[in-house]
């Protein structure tokens, strides 16, 4: 477990996992150029090229490296500017490597096509619009519709416009996803020293962890543009709640979060909490609350005027679950009931049935956790010196549950990608006081895709759903009740 007084690591610990992670970033930006997501090359190039051995081990290695340096100061880098400093270097060379891990930015790319030229990526998939790069879109996404809000579009059109080509379009999103972790960058010490988490350790979570720079840098994924305007929104609370005009600033920029990627919207009442100034009670919240709220609906309803296009991507989530991979802990439930079936003669077709099951509960949780953290706050309303302890409590308690109902929301889902990882992680690096039952799995998905895009649990499906489903039940037995009652501590 880690403390917000946890000690400093020595010279020689920080020296060589900075050097360590330069080395394995370097690795993996050499893997890239060998066996990477480039145009034109297949989904399954690093197991088909002269290349491939040498990319695998170098991309292993490269992770190892990286994930082994960010593990070794979990508990906090020397300092937070040692923290940016160190996570700017991993970056250097990542940066300069073709896109890894995922082929995502070509859909991005394809879509931000289409929607400049006149057709709505929300009604035909990519191959349908004409897009002429469709060739470097996965095959499985080329005939399904954006399920990006229309923020993230308007961002994807104008790369495509002012790129140009491929190449261009490809760069301008790694810059407009570069600009999004800049932006959860400045955010990360307000927000640490708002919820009493010492900074060195917040940033270093958030920046150092391999996802950022692997996938949403070199994969240029819209998850960091995400994550800025969320942690830039959260900011703008925590600094002046019961403003109206902070209130309403901080609603637009929730609002713009959601209208890139709807995953946002499991924020939005733990928001509402931390907009409370004074006494928590029924009247304050629908006041408070109602001034973020009416910029949330600002921000949605003008990014859909303002792009012309308006609802039509909440269709597109439904076709989000297309694929089957046990990184999905209902659909390896699922998985291993149909496996189980199967032996006995039958087809229950247990995975619609299995995410299902999993939406609601994810409904259910996300209200337990609001409720759990509206019944901490308002505990402290007839405390001893309440302004004082309200004060300090409000940020982390509202913080904490955002945080809480994203790692709900990713562990639920019907889909997961390495990179869903850093939703929850960047949020609860700036909240939690103890880190060791988040910063585990993010190191585990750094080592779930190679370069070429290709997901190794494509590789395992029987044995990875056994053991996900497995882990399913301990963590249910075991994790669950301690969480409950550890998760709103106010003291």
């Amino acid at each position: 477990m880690t403390h917000p007084g946890a000690p400093e690591p020595t010279t020689r610990t920080a020296t060589l996992a900075r050097w360590a992670g330069v080395a394995g970033a370097v690795l993996l930006a050499v893997a890239g150029h060998l066996g990477g997501a480039l145009p034109g090359a297949t989904a399954t190039r690093v197991w088909t090229s002269g290349d491939g051995v040498a990319t695998v081990l170098l991309w292993l290695a490269g992770t190892t490296l990286l994930t082994g340096a960010w593990w070794a100061l979990r508990r906090g880098a020397p300092s937070t500017r040692w923290a940016y400093l160190t996570a700017g270097l991993w970056t250097l060379p990542l940066l300069a490597a073709p896109p890894l891990g995922s082929r995502d930015v070509y859909s991005y790319a394809c879509q931000g096509w289409a929607y400049a030229h006149g057709v709505d990526p929300y009604a035909v998939g990519v191959a349908g619009a004409g897009c002429p790069w469709v060739d470097a879109v996965a095959p499985i996404w080329r005939d399904t519709p954006a399920p990006y809000g229309p923020v993230f579009v308007l961002l994807a059109a104008l790369a495509a416009t002012l790129g140009g080509g491929l190449t261009g379009t490809v760069v301008l999103l790694r810059l407009i996803a570069l600009a999004g972790v800049l932006l959860a960058a400045l955010c990360l010490p307000g927000l640490a020293r708002a919820a009493g988490v010492p900074t060195r350790r917040a940033a270093w979570l958030a920046l150092a962890c391999p996802l950022v720079g692997v996938h949403l840098l070199a994969g240029a994924h819209n998850d960091a543009v995400m994550l800025g305007l969320l942690l830039l929104g959260l900011l703008a609370l925590v600094r002046r709640p019961g403003r109206p005009g902070a209130l309403v600033l901080a609603g637009v920029l929730l609002g713009l979060a959601v209208a890139v990627k709807a995953t946002a919207v499991v924020v939005l009442p733990f928001a509402a909490l931390a907009a409370v100034r004074g006494r928590y009670t029924g009247r304050t919240l629908l006041r408070d609350a109602g001034w973020l709220t009416g910029g949330t609906l600002a921000a949605l309803l003008g990014a859909s005027a303002l792009s012309g296009l308006g609802l039509g991507w909440v269709a597109g989530l439904r076709r989000s679950g297309d694929t089957e991979q046990w990184t999905s802990p209902p659909t390896a439930v699922g998985m291993v009931a149909d496996y189980l079936g199967g032996l006995a003669g039958r087809d229950p077709a247990a995975v619609p049935v299995a995410r299902a099951v999993a939406l609601a509960v994810l409904v259910v949780l996300l209200l337990l956790l609001w409720w759990r953290a509206w019944s901490a706050l308002r505990a402290l309303n007839d405390a001893r010196r309440r302004v004082v302890r309200l004060a300090a409590a409000r940020p982390r308690v509202a913080l904490l549950g955002a945080g809480l109902a994203l790692a709900g929301t990713v562990a639920l889902a019907p889909v997961f990608h390495p990179w869903y990882a850093t939703w929850p992680l960047v949020v609860l690096a700036v909240a939690a006081r103890r880190t060791l039952w988040f910063v585990p799995p993010s190191a585990a998905a750094s080592f779930l895709a190679l370069p070429d895009g290709t997901n190794l649990a494509r590789l395992t499906k029987a044995p990875g759903a056994v053991a996900m489903t497995a882990l399913v039940v301990a963590v249910a037995v075991w994790g669950l009740p301690r969480l409950r009652h550890a998760a709103f501590e106010v003291d």
